[in-house]
């Protein structure tokens, strides 16, 4: 759905004027006690913006990527963090386009009004990491029910969600024909699986996103809690990456515009040998040039948004606005600090969390080297490199 410049101007305003009641103090005890942000999710939540992409006739807002990834990228520049909620806006088209009428009858009115969380995405796994067709986790078929065994690791909000969307082998791999055949999708209840052949572990990381680990032995999950067709799961999977990309690029926008308006305002305010240190260039330039780099970044993001919504392929678009945007937000990270000099180290600044939450970028959900990998091979037409 295309929307005009006024429509994003009201829709960035409607999102500050609900973040500024969770200011950095709110988000700075969050962090010291490794919490998760269960008032700002649900206020979010009740807000609408959590279910922008869910169709009206389901109780959502009928949005598109576009205006999604100006609600998190407006998070995340308020000095928040949208990865505590994320996940529900790109694992929503695999659900959407890909489950049965009566599926999304029963779970999308209720994601959409709060009163399901769909936040875990249960793919990434010990052994395999980026190498998703080689995963280990399977599904066998018993009757009316799937019996599930594996591991997945660095799953988040798996403690804080109650559906999952779990990537499973459902046909062993020397049984296909192409590695990308024979994975499917379950949605798991975590309110029945959990203790019922799911066991939930967390690992503590260097941000706060409620990272776990999922150990499944025997996990019975029903037959028609499968997503689309058996087998097709890596397409479903895959099919929503580009969502994925543009989102997370939208949030290295704001975390960038974040880290730009803390340097430059302390570059302003800062006095050292009787003038302020904006004044020189070894602290303006940094900070300019990383403004511009995230202004590039941006037009990108929102080309790839565009091309998306209109239906086009975006693949190309969604990992450059990605890779532009978090090397941007990366760079303005850095520059930030270098500005607080070692006040940017102290935790009353932010700018210590924020850092730590924008440097996720360079390595997930994709890693910067994936996406060269991908440029290379299916836009400049180089031989795979791997």
């Amino acid at each position: 759905m295309m929307m005009d410049n006024t429509f994003h101007e009201e829709l960035r305003h409607s999102v500050r004027a609900v973040c500024q009641d969770y200011p950095d103090s709110y988000w700075r005890e969050l962090d010291a006690k490794r919490e998760y942000p269960e008032e700002f999710v649900n206020v979010i939540t009740k807000a609408g913006f959590l279910s922008a992409l869910i169709p009206e006739q389901y109780g959502g807002s009928e949005l598109g990527i576009t205006e999604a990834s100006i609600i998190l990228e407006e998070i995340n520049r308020s000095g928040g963090n949208s990865g505590a909620c994320h996940a529900q806006m790109y694992t929503m088209g695999t659900l959407l386009r890909h489950g049965s009428d009566v599926q999304k009858r029963t779970y999308l009115p209720k994601i959409a009004d709060g009163s399901l969380r769909l936040q875990a995405f249960g793919v990434t796994e010990p052994n395999t990491g980026s190498d998703t067709t080689q995963l280990k986790t399977t599904a066998v078929r018993n009757g009316d029910k799937y019996i599930v065994n594996g591991q997945k690791v660095f799953i988040s909000r798996a403690e804080y969600s109650d559906l999952m969307l779990l990537l499973v082998r459902t046909t062993p791999l020397d049984q296909v024909k192409k590695k990308t055949e024979g994975l499917s999708v379950l949605l798991v209840d975590l309110r029945e699986a959990i203790g019922k052949g799911l066991t939930i572990k967390p690992i503590r990381t260097m941000m706060n996103h409620a990272t776990t680990e999922l150990f499944i032995e025997d996990l019975e999950v029903p037959a028609e809690n499968l997503i689309g067709e058996e087998g097709k799961g890596f397409s479903y999977i895959l099919d929503g990456m580009n969502a994925e990309r543009i989102l997370i690029a939208a949030e290295c926008i704001g975390d960038g515009r974040w880290f730009i308006e803390r340097a430059v305002n302390y570059a302003k305010e800062r006095t050292v040998f009787k003038r302020p240190i904006g004044q020189n260039q070894g602290i303006q330039f940094p900070i300019a040039k990383a403004h511009i780099n995230l202004e590039a970044a941006d037009l990108m993001r929102f080309r790839a948004a565009e091309l998306f919504d209109s239906g086009k392929k975006c693949g190309a678009e969604a990992n450059m606005a990605k890779l532009l945007a978090a090397d941007a937000s990366w760079e303005s990270a850095n520059a930030a600090l270098q500005t607080h000099g070692g006040f940017g180290f102290a935790e009353e600044y932010d700018v210590e969390r924020k850092f730590k939450e924008t440097r996720l970028y360079q390595v997930a959900p994709i890693s910067t080297n994936m996406i060269l990998s991908y440029i290379g091979e299916h836009v400049l037409g180089m031989p795979r490199s791997y």
